[in-house]
């Protein structure tokens, strides 16, 4: 249910009606908009209190949302919203470019595959410092070591680092060092994860799960939402299908599709969702015509000796040329990167 406060609203008014709201064991989640407030409410809306918020004082309408995810639906938010992770704006026109290796290996080749994508116009540092293996025998990560280095070569060339927590126990710790938490597509539905991460206010990159509909990705981020934390980026890292030529199927009527739904911005992962290099820039232009609002992309200086990943991972002047086919992009979209304003 939402309340939409009239315009010369007061703020007794709204402490009133908040009052209310957690009187009669319902979760308020006020959003302030530049002419409107609006008021989200969560709870059992067949209860009888229900229908007493429209005889509040300063509250205009009352409107019933179908969806199951009601604080990341268009109905409660009608605008984009906006995350910012540093200096870096994700959403409403503003376009994310994550690059990095697929796991940190080393500060020395952190620090010169960081300096290459930078200087190609990246604007956010990825690397795992926690890797979720298929085989318990694979490069697991570096763990803190590996979340020391990242946050020191991000320092070192002014980039904000976006790094994944597999567990509710390592969400301290991750926060002590990254700008933004990654939630992996195997941990997508892992609730006690979403609320842990939901609590910190850090910035939440939701990907994706490997068999996931989009309700089910809208409804992961509504358990982060729920817990307060309303700065949640979605993405699109490609679903399982009977396809085998491409390690996953890149779904690009997901962006759309969310963006039609869902007042959060979107971006892609064509490294994970394609497995292939020589279909990575194809699918991250593809991307950025459809709708997402960044690309999340893999590059390795030195892809055979990678400890993770390196058959999907760009090289430097592979991501380069790419980065300057989205800039073009980007102007014709009517999209910005962080490094063109």
């Amino acid at each position: 249910m939402i309340l939409v406060l009239r315009p010369d609203a007061t703020s007794e008014q709204l402490d009133h009606i908040l009052a209310r709201i957690s009187e009669r064991g319902f979760k308020a989640h006020v959003s302030r908009g530049e002419h409107r407030t609006i008021i989200g409410i969560i709870g059992d809306e067949t209860k009888p209190e229900a229908e007493t918020f429209a005889a509040m004082s300063g509250v205009e309408q009352v409107l019933r949302v179908l969806k199951p995810f009601k604080l990341a639906s268009r109905e409660f938010r009608a605008a984009d919203t906006i995350v910012e992770v540093g200096s870096v704006r994700i959403g409403g026109g503003h376009l994310a470019m994550i690059a990095g290796p697929c796991a940190v290996e080393s500060f020395e080749r952190l620090d010169a595959i960081a300096a290459r994508v930078k200087a190609s116009g990246a604007n956010l540092l990825r690397g795992g410092a926690f890797k979720p293996r298929t085989s318990p025998y694979a490069f697991q990560g570096l763990g803190e070591r590996g979340l020391k280095i990242l946050r020191d070569v991000g320092d070192k060339h002014g980039l904000p680092v976006v790094t994944e927590v597999m567990d509710p126990r390592q969400v301290e710790l991750v926060c002590r060092y990254a700008d933004m938490l990654q939630i992996g597509a195997r941990n997508m539905q892992n609730f006690d994860l979403l609320r842990e991460v939901g609590q910190t206010r850090k910035p939440v990159l939701l990907k994706r799960g490997m068999s996931a509909t989009v309700k089910d990705l809208l409804m992961s981020a509504e358990y982060i939402l729920a817990e307060g934390n309303s700065a949640v980026v979605l993405c699109e890292r490609g679903v399982r299908s009977f396809e085998d030529s491409t390690r996953n199927m890149l779904d690009l009527s997901a962006i759309p599709n969310v963006k039609g739904q869902s007042h959060l911005p979107i971006i892609a992962d064509p490294s994970h969702a394609t497995g292939r290099p020589d279909l990575i820039p194809a699918m991250a232009r593809a991307s950025v015509a459809a709708g997402a609002d960044g690309v999340h992309i893999e590059v390795h200086d030195c892809p055979e000796q990678a400890l993770s990943d390196g058959a999907q991972a760009l090289l430097p002047d592979q991501y380069d040329r790419l980065m300057h086919d989205l800039r073009r992009l980007a102007h014709v979209v009517g999209k910005t990167l962080a490094n063109q304003e």
